[in-house]
């Protein structure tokens, strides 16, 4: 079955406060997402990567894929104003198989996961990374809190791993706020969620301070 992984590298990055989009950021001497796009190059000998940039970026696609011994598995694609039009940008270009998306600013991803997830949404049509949540969790609004069981809640993570078929189907829909994840798109269908455990060093990297454990964890990471 053929593989796609959208890597989805066209936010802003403004809550890093960096004059740069964080996922052009350097970690170890390479940017942030030059890992994510390497492991699936590794893993799967026969993914496309379609990595979906910025339609406005510093760099000329020969800086973008110079980390790269081979670059003819890896396509740039155009994002658009909001994540959701940016993968729905890059599902356009995905044929028949089971397409990867992954946010490019998660890049402690590894081999096992990938396989995990793919099993998964080969067999049920989707497979949706998660953790344990770790942290009390207090419901909150304007007029009370009070503790809630966080057994009952999961943290989510990407890559999020579907049939493409159903998932270009499912971006056919008109966006909604409450569309927090290509999940969520999809479970709108009526669609059931299939939860694979996920890696607690899977972080995404939003913030500086976010940036400063990666830095801490690639030390030790392969």
């Amino acid at each position: 079955m053929k593989k796609y992984a959208l890597i989805v590298a066209a936010g802003a990055g403004t809550r890093m406060q960096s004059d740069v989009p964080k996922q052009f950021l350097p970690l170890n001497g390479k940017p942030l997402y030059y890992y994510s796009v390497h492991t699936f190059l590794q893993s799967f000998p026969d993914v496309e990567i379609l990595l979906i940039l910025p339609k406005s970026h510093p760099f000329k696609e020969e800086e973008i894929l110079q980390y790269f011994v081979d670059c003819s598995r890896i396509r740039i694609i155009a994002g658009g104003e909001t994540r959701f039009e940016s993968v729905k940008n890059g599902l356009a270009q995905v044929g028949e198989g089971i397409v990867f998306i992954h946010d490019a600013v998660r890049p402690f991803i590894n081999k096992r996961l990938l396989t995990d997830l793919l099993s998964v949404a080969s067999d049920k049509g989707n497979a949706i990374p998660f953790t344990e949540v770790i942290d009390s969790l207090r419901y909150v609004d304007k007029e009370q809190n009070f503790s809630i069981d966080r057994s009952l809640y999961k943290a989510i993570q990407t890559p999020q791993v579907f049939n493409s078929q159903l998932i270009k189907s499912a971006f056919e829909q008109a966006y909604d706020p409450l569309f927090t994840d290509d999940a969520s798109v999809l479970e709108k269908l009526g669609k059931k969620i299939n939860l694979v455990a996920g890696l607690r060093e899977n972080i995404k990297i939003t913030q500086a301070i976010d940036l400063k454990l990666a830095e801490m964890i690639i030390k030790d990471w392969a």
